[in-house]
């Protein structure tokens, strides 16, 4: 038979006439309160000759709240329409590469976005149910119509076989997490970018406030203009069951799509920037896992980036990839993709490895504890555990975080706690989700808490802190799929934005103190009184070289966390009662061989010396920005970001 490679769908339908619809879908909701259900605009194209020779095609879906709002991609395409209302421009290449190839596109706008009725909900109910009633209507469950307010019937079970694949990047991604997590028939694949899995920890970190508004502002952003004037009940209901103390609440409950991965029935390729502080990787670990658990087919691509789809930092190979992907899940292809290595890493710009699982088999979980140094503040890292008694004390100071930290690693600083690794003797790769759990002795009734694991060395990154968040876009386009007046199948190039750095962050992750005896409501603290409370760091897969240093830093409110606490709390960690538990790939015995000392080198760094890096760590590859030697400056606070996945 034909090599797998072979069986791969091809361009044969032409582009050009291609039948381009709208379809009203039926909800089943009143999410305005109007007295009608409401329905949700379908924009479809699809091959003509298809159609015409009887033959039933799969469909691949985007419902985005962002079609008419903002845009989409890396040129903010949006939605445009012939007089008559007839859809002409697609975003984004999807519809240019996968008509011709025997697939229909159907970009949907949510809820309350663009010409759909009904309100946004910011991933609740309206949201998921919206775009869940479109794959319902792909496979004759659900009413559409051929207007939005008519009584004409449009049907799709004529055309289409019902097996859809939903993607999409942040928002979009987000709505195919909770669309995958009701357990929709006919979903056969997601690929969600840089999606959120549970709402509350967009807006929140274990009750510290990353954003200072809650989800009616983003409803508001986004909601069409009519729809501002008719959802305000909605709005209201978002502003009342978000408070912003940071508790958790039965809104947050319903936009919390975790604890529903045991329903999910479609594969998931996932694809996530593990620099990512729009939408942090910490959401894609919490969905990863709960997928595992529940034996989910899945893959997954992890970058360097920022928030950027990879269309824009590995175009060839993701479109090649994504092709054999849907190829394999929505037409039954038997192309091998499945049985190929789960994970893709980016290791340096443009540099990539693969794993056959992820977290890697050997991975496992590896303690290691603070210890008191030679100056305050300055501490140790290992296997051993701290003397009883020994403590270190840091003073909140918000101005401040984690690169102001790294920068100072090495010398007495008052608003954080360092400790450091010697340095390794062999490389040493964590893959996973990190936990630190602090013991922390506050002076005043309120705190926060920052942990953060920095690779002390020399190196070449994407600049993720840059604009384009680790990308610089060209002028010139390459062209994907096929093209007509009003839709273009070229969009502009794009190379990594990098920068030599002396020290790169790994993971980090934020809590208020007061949520240590409850994680879902926070409480006021007693000072003098110990406190014992565990940190989720975000997902991360990251090698430190030979002759770096590994080190953790805990501190108070960092630049990320736009609410101080009320007064200046002072924090004294108890080391003996404080971890870090980190997922190694080769376990304790792979640190303890990493940490032994180097034939002839020193045991230890000398404070404030730099580390001593390989050669390849040194020299920037190629097309690499040489800029002076310095830790990444941190990004923009994110109040500045208004919406998710917003596109530049």
């Amino acid at each position: 038979g034909p090599a797998p490679e072979a069986r791969a769908s091809a361009p044969v339908y032409t582009y050009g006439n291609a039948i381009r619809e709208s379809v009203w879908v039926d909800t089943g909701l009143d999410g305005d309160g109007d007295g009608a259900t409401d329905r949700v605009a379908a924009d479809i194209i699809r091959p003509r000759e298809a159609a015409e020779r009887g033959h039933r095609v799969p469909v691949i879906m985007d419902a985005s709240p962002y079609y008419s709002c903002c845009g989409r991609g890396n040129e903010s395409q949006k939605k445009t329409y012939g007089p008559d209302g007839t859809p002409e421009q697609f975003p984004l290449f999807y519809d240019n590469y996968f008509v011709p190839r025997g697939y229909a596109f159907v970009a949907v706008d949510l809820a309350g976005t663009n010409r759909s009725d009904g309100c946004v909900d910011v991933g609740g109910r309206s949201d998921i149910l919206s775009a869940k009633a479109v794959v319902d209507w792909l496979n004759g469950r659900a009413r559409g119509y051929t207007t939005r307010t008519g009584a004409q019937r449009a049907r799709a079970t004529g055309w289409t076989t019902g097996a859809t694949g939903m993607i999409g990047k942040s928002w979009d991604g987000t709505v195919a997490n909770g669309v995958a997590a009701t357990g929709v028939r006919g979903l056969k694949t997601i690929v969600p970018i840089g999606a959120i899995s549970t709402w509350y920890d967009y807006y929140f970190s274990q009750g510290a406030p990353l954003y200072g508004s809650g989800p009616d502002r983003l409803s508001h952003y986004v909601n069409s203009p009519d729809a501002r004037t008719r959802c305000q009940a909605v709005q209201q209901r978002l502003v009342d069951g978000a408070p912003r103390s940071g508790d958790r609440t039965p809104l947050w409950a319903e936009r919390d799509y975790v604890p529903d991965a045991s329903r999910v029935r479609a594969s998931v390729f996932a694809v996530h920037g593990m620099q990512d502080l729009n939408v942090r990787s910490g959401h894609l670990g919490a969905w990863w896992q709960a997928l595992a658990a529940h034996g989910v087919e899945r893959k997954i691509w992890l970058s360097q980036t920022g928030h950027v789809d990879p269309f824009d930092f590995r175009r060839a190979a993701w479109v090649r990839t994504l092709h054999r992907w849907f190829d394999h899940y929505l037409l039954g292809h038997d192309n091998g993709v499945e049985r190929e290595p789960m994970a893709d890493i980016e290791r340096a710009p443009d540099r990539w490895t693969t794993d056959r699982t992820w977290p890697p088999s050997r991975t496992a979980t590896t303690t290691l504890r603070p210890g008191p140094g030679s100056a305050p503040g300055v501490g140790t890292l290992g296997l051993l555990p701290a003397p009883p008694g020994a403590t270190e004390t840091f003073t909140d100071d918000p101005l401040l975080g984690e690169t102001d930290w790294a920068a100072h690693i090495d010398r007495t600083t008052a608003a954080k706690a360092g400790f450091t690794t010697r340095p390794l003797s062999r490389d040493l790769r964590l893959a996973g989700s990190p936990k630190v759990t602090v013991t922390a002795t506050p002076s005043t009734t309120s705190a926060h808490l920052t942990a953060v694991l920095v690779d002390l060395g020399p190196a070449v990154i994407r600049d993720h802190t840059d604009a384009g968040e680790g990308i610089t876009t060209l002028p010139h386009r390459t062209c994907w799929g096929a093209s007509r007046a009003g839709d273009s199948a070229c969009f502009k190039e794009t190379e990594a934005d990098t920068a030599r750095v002396d020290f790169t962050i790994v993971s980090r992750g934020w809590a208020d103190l007061g949520t240590w005896a409850d994680p879902d409501r926070g409480r006021p603290l007693t000072p003098g009184r110990p406190h014992t409370l565990t940190i989720d760091l975000h997902a991360t897969d990251h090698v430190v070289p030979a002759g770096h240093r590994l080190a953790l830093i805990i501190g108070g409110t960092d630049r990320y966390l736009v609410t101080p606490p009320p007064s200046t709390p002072t924090l004294t960690l108890d080391l003996a009662r404080t971890t870090a538990r980190l997922p190694v790939v080769g376990g304790t015995l792979a640190y303890a061989l990493a940490t032994l000392p180097r034939p002839g080198g020193p045991a230890t760094a000398p404070p404030g010396t730099a580390s001593t890096a390989p050669p390849e760590a040194q020299s920037p590859p190629p097309g690499a920005t040489a800029v002076p030697l310095r830790g990444v400056a941190a990004p923009r606070p994110p109040q500045a970001v208004p919406t998710p996945g917003a596109a530049r």
